[in-house]
Parts: structure tokens; sequence; C-alpha cells
């Protein structure tokens, strides 16, 4: 439906677990009994609906008490300073993204963007409204580098960091073992940006550093066998993390 991916979006996708959704850009804030964290950093545009997500559960920014990021893009970082230079809240990467968030845009590809939106005509339905969300303006951050794989995370809820190389060097998906969901960034997603195209796939290698070893990196996402997948971008996906890797192995990189 045109417009459909350019509406805001909160939705609860699972207990103690809020989607906020802008563009086609997802973060997510997480709720455990000793604080809430944010997985990833958004758009800047997506700052109201972190604080009228953050009211649903009579917080507020200052009351994120850390944010993950999966990678270091410049629509995973875009809410990041902003939280640290008004309220201190730190973001965390793996060691191997620390520069690209620093500096979100400076990133390797396998393909020139340029030519999707003329071969993917549907991508300006998301392209745009990232766009107007502030894609263009993101101010990168100096992020802790203590995201280390296999190590949970001292932080509420204690999510374990699974290493994804391929979409950036030093990308990470999110583990929470106890509730049967992983945040699989942009390892795995249900709607690539730079196509349209929705369901189970990797993103294009537009914005993609290593294609193969992304593929290579999706069976440690089968292993946790999760139940809910929560991709960085698109829906959330219900049908396991099994299943979701077979159907982005079958689909591929545009």
């Amino acid at each position: 439906m045109p417009g459909v991916r350019a509406r805001s979006r909160i939705d609860l996708v699972a207990p103690g677990v809020t989607r906020l959704q802008r563009a086609g850009v997802n973060c997510y804030l997480v709720e455990s009994p000793d604080g809430v964290i944010l997985i990833d950093g958004g758009l800047p545009g997506m700052w109201s609906l972190l604080e009228r997500a953050l009211r649903a559960l009579d917080a507020g920014p200052g009351d994120v008490q850390a944010v993950l990021l999966t990678h270091g893009h410049f629509d995973h970082v875009g809410m990041c300073e902003r939280l640290f230079s008004e309220y201190r809240r730190r973001s965390h990467v793996h060691e191997l993204d620390r520069e690209l968030a620093r500096h979100p845009y400076r990133y390797r590809r396998e393909s020139s963007p340029l030519r999707y939106p003329f071969r993917y005509p549907k991508a300006l339905l998301t392209l745009g409204p990232m766009t107007a969300a502030g894609a263009l303006w993101v101010e990168g951050v100096k992020a802790r580098t203590d995201v280390r794989n296999g190590e949970p995370m001292d932080v509420p809820g204690a999510p374990v960091p699974i290493w994804t190389p391929g979409h950036t060097d030093g990308h990470c998906a999110f583990h929470l073992p106890d509730r049967g969901v992983v945040f699989t960034g942009d390892a795995l997603v249900t709607l690539d940006p730079y196509t349209g195209r929705t369901g189970p796939r990797l993103v294009a290698r537009a914005a993609t550093a290593d294609v193969e070893a992304n593929l290579l990196s999706l069976r440690k996402i089968a292993d946790t066998d999760a139940a809910l997948v929560l991709p960085g971008h698109g829906l959330p996906y219900a049908a396991g993390a099994r299943s979701a890797v077979a159907e982005a192995l079958r689909a591929g990189a545009a």
C-alpha cells in the first residue's frame, strides 16, 4: 500500500518488548525488572516515538539505561548522540564497528546504491520517508566497545551478543534466551529498504559489506532457536529463527 512505510508505529511485540517503527526502520525498547534498554538508535526523526513509548512505561529518555547497537550504520545510531549529550546515556557496539558508529556514512558496500531506485521503484516508498526522518543528517556517536560475542551484556535484561559479520564487520545480533527473542539488526531483515521486497532476506549489496560472510552468519541466528525474530527493518517474524534463516538463504541479497 503506498505510503504505508512512512507511518510511524509503536507496537508491543512481545512481553516487555516494544517496537518503534518509522520509514521501515525499527528499534526496540526492552523492559526488565532492573530497567529499560534500547536496541539500536533508529533515525533522528524517531525521537518523538521514543518519548511516547517511554511515557507509556511511566519513563522518559533519561531512564534508558543503555543503547545496544547491532551495528553502526546511520539508520541505527540516529538518536544515540542526543541520548548521550542530553541524558548521558551511553551506546555500546562491537569493537569492529567503533569507527563506523562515529562516522556512520563511511561504510563498505558491494554495489553502488544509485541504481537501486531505478531497478526497484518500490524502494522509494522507504527511502523517501527515511530521508524525511533525518537519514541524511545523522550525527555519529562515540560508543563503548564492550559488545563481545557470547558474553551477556551488563545491562538490564542481559542480552547475549551474537557476532554476525557480513552486513558490517562488527555486526551483532542480540539474543534474549529466557524470552525466546532474537534481535537480528540487519543481518536478517523482513524488509529490504533498497528494493522494497519483504520477507526474510539480506539487505541489498548496496549497504552490505560482505554478502558471503553475511550468509555464513545466518546459521548463528538459526542456532538460537528463538521463537520470535525482530529485525532492523520490516515486520516481526513469529515462525522462528530457523524458518526465517531458511527463507533468507533462499532469498539471498539483491
